[in-house]
């Protein structure tokens, strides 16, 4: 922009911009008309938003029009979503993010770096103050959506999705691989819990994660952060079977489905009983174990996987405790997460990010999108970018039963 007056020596020092390069750019009232177009309807989010948003009420006021926007400050945010950085300047704090950023002080480099860092400050919102102050400012707009409104708004793509009253007050949380999709099948559906949010609902806002792990532990965690109305099933562990290993009466490590238990040390857990049988008896196969002696096989004879000469007779004493147990402590060491540190990368939100899901010394630590390499593979870079999650019993059955059961792009052990 020229700003009709010549620029200060110490700007022309911080930003590189010169007089000369502002003689052919556009005068402000030459912009005005289009600022307002592209403001319609929209929240100012900047970096120190109070001297932004200054500056364009005062340029409105000089041709007579009075503008005025909520805003949104990344400066305060930051400092609440992100305590305890030595300074809260742009550059400094993407820097100690490791948010790449080109063109410092020009309007594309600091604007693309803010949308990173506000996308950064979206996630670590876990109680969604951010999203539920927007809707209220929807609904002072006089803005209120009918049902197809809200679907079409809402992406074909992998996420979380927060359905919301008139309020802002959270009343579902979801997760889907295709969020428009599972949003039109609440809108649609004559169950009474749908025909509930049908009726209550006035907003959909919606996080992309591209990860459909990362939108697992997102929406568990969420759930119980903000206890939606319409989630109450899901407040309590969504794992109510585990599998457990217990010395029987004979010295044989048993590896027995049991109903949760709070007190026991747990191998895995598992949704249903019938998911459960499945993955035991895949263990058990795999790694040549006593179907007997797991449960498996009701009989007072040898098991079925010894006529197959797939168990070497553990159920009959023929294989001695002492190295059968050998061969299941071995299996235990080697699939609990205990101790064991690990980044999962997976995609990201579009085609140049990925996701990653850090895990150390047996803890949940949080989850992550980068764009450079260089950013997964400092441990204290990938630390300060990391979105901080619970380490709870549900989180890290989500992430054991994932990499059990799908493919990711690859998994870091360090």
């Amino acid at each position: 922009m020229n700003p009709e007056i010549p620029i200060q020596p110490f700007v022309v020092k911080l930003t590189g911009i010169n007089n000369a390069m502002l003689r052919s750019a556009p005068k402000f009232y030459e912009v005005a008309k289009r600022i307002i177009e592209i403001t319609q309807d929209c929240v100012i989010v900047a970096h120190n938003a109070s001297f932004d948003y200054r500056i364009l009420q005062t340029e409105f006021r000089r041709l007579g029009f009075d503008f005025k926007k909520p805003t949104l400050c990344t400066v305060e945010l930051s400092k609440k979503l992100l305590p305890g950085h030595h300074s809260y300047s742009l550059g400094k704090l993407v820097r100690a993010l490791g948010i790449p950023m080109a063109d410092r002080h020009r309007a594309t480099g600091d604007a693309m770096a803010t949308v990173k860092l506000f996308k950064m400050l979206l996630a670590k919102d876990l109680e969604k103050e951010i999203v539920k102050s927007y809707i209220k400012i929807e609904i002072k707009s006089g803005i209120s959506p009918k049902l197809m409104d809200i679907v079409e708004g809402i992406p074909s793509k992998t996420g979380i999705y927060y359905i919301h009253r008139e309020d802002g007050t959270i009343i579902y949380i979801g997760k889907s691989k295709n969020m428009k999709k599972r949003v039109n099948q609440h809108f649609t559906d004559t169950a009474r819990k749908s025909k509930k949010i049908q009726n209550e609902v006035f907003a959909v806002t919606f996080e992309e994660t591209g990860s459909e792990l990362i939108a697992l532990l997102k929406e568990s965690e969420e759930i119980k952060i903000n206890r939606p109305i319409y989630n109450r099933a899901q407040r309590k562990t969504i794992f109510p079977w585990a599998l457990y290993a217990e010395k029987n009466k004979d010295g044989y490590i048993a590896l027995t489905l049991q109903k949760t238990d709070g007190r026991k040390k747990e191998i895995t857990s598992f949704s249903t009983l019938l998911e459960g049988k499945n993955i035991l008896h895949k263990i058990t196969e795999e790694h040549q174990f006593c179907q007997k002696i797991n449960g498996l096989y009701d009989t007072k004879k040898s098991c079925f996987q010894y006529d197959l000469k797939q168990c070497f007779g553990a159920c009959i004493g023929k294989e001695s405790p002492e190295d059968y147990n050998k061969r299941v402590t071995h299996f235990l060491e080697n699939n609990q997460l205990q101790n064991q540190s690990m980044v999962i990368v997976d995609h990201g939100r579009n085609v140049n990010e990925r996701s990653a899901v850090l895990f150390e010394n047996g803890v949940y630590k949080g989850y992550c999108f980068y764009d450079l390499n260089y950013q997964i593979n400092n441990i204290e870079i990938l630390r300060n970018i990391i979105i901080p999650m619970q380490n709870n019993r549900d989180s890290r059955n989500i992430i054991q039963n994932y990499i059990r059961k799908k493919k990711v792009i690859k998994i870091v052990r360090f």
